[in-house]
């Protein structure tokens, strides 16, 4: 009995022994990881243009005033048509009123102010995917100047309609690329690429094509330059066999 005790301890260790450095195997042994980050960009011209403008008048006399600025605006509007620019994307916004009031000082204090007249202002928002015809017409607006209309512009901005499937295309290209590294990266170190184990797209870029722009953490969106580039990063995780 002694000694069947002695062999049931004996063999009791060695089981443990084996378990214990089966499992000091699998914590030195993991089962491998890859993670790489692929690169998808493409060059694109944009198709929708938006310019925007600004004209006033000013009068001791609101009606007066009114009356001028409605003057301005059926001479902007037809100078847009003349040049091509349909109806259809001419758009007046409201008119804005503002009280100019000068303030008047006698050694030093505030003493009130003096009434100067009201000044009314008006934007006109055009918005076509002629965007050649718009850029020109935005270039020689200061014609208005002949007209009597003082019209301020703004420059214009671009946009691109098919950007959702762009960027499908894009996170393709991204994938692709990522995937391409992870194979090369496997061979070199002499294993397989096995499944894949998760998929993370990374921050979407629109910037303007040699502008020199730098990228954002938050993503840009760049709307000054027709011609752009958009970017984007998708970092993918496999198993190595």
């Amino acid at each position: 009995m002694k000694y069947l005790s002695a062999i049931i301890f004996s063999i009791a260790i060695i089981i443990a022994a084996w378990f214990l450095g089966n499992s000091y195997v699998d914590r030195a042994n993991p089962d491998g990881t890859i993670s790489v980050t692929g690169a998808g960009s493409e060059n694109f011209t944009s198709d929708l243009i938006v310019w925007e403008g600004r004209f006033s008048q000013m009068s001791e006399n609101l009606e007066s005033a009114y009356n001028q600025l409605n003057q301005d605006k059926n001479t902007v509007k037809d100078y847009l048509i003349e040049k091509g620019i349909k109806e259809e994307n001419i758009v007046f916004n409201s008119v804005q009123t503002n009280e100019q009031r000068e303030q008047k000082y006698q050694n030093g204090n505030y003493v009130g102010s003096i009434f100067k007249g009201y000044q009314l202002s008006q934007s006109v928002k055009i918005e076509s995917n002629d965007v050649e015809l718009i850029e020109n017409v935005s270039r020689e607006i200061t014609e208005l100047l002949n007209k009597g209309v003082q019209f301020n512009s703004t420059p214009p901005r671009y946009y691109y309609t098919k950007l959702a499937d762009l960027k499908i295309e894009m996170i393709s290209k991204a994938t692709e690329d990522a995937r391409v590294r992870a194979e090369k990266i496997a061979e070199n170190s002499g294993g397989t690429l096995g499944e894949l184990k998760s998929a993370n797209m990374g921050v979407f870029q629109i910037t303007g094509q040699n502008s020199g722009e730098d990228y954002s953490w938050s993503g840009a969106y760049n709307t000054a330059d027709k011609r752009k580039t958009a970017s984007i990063t998708m970092r993918l995780e496999y198993e190595i066999e």
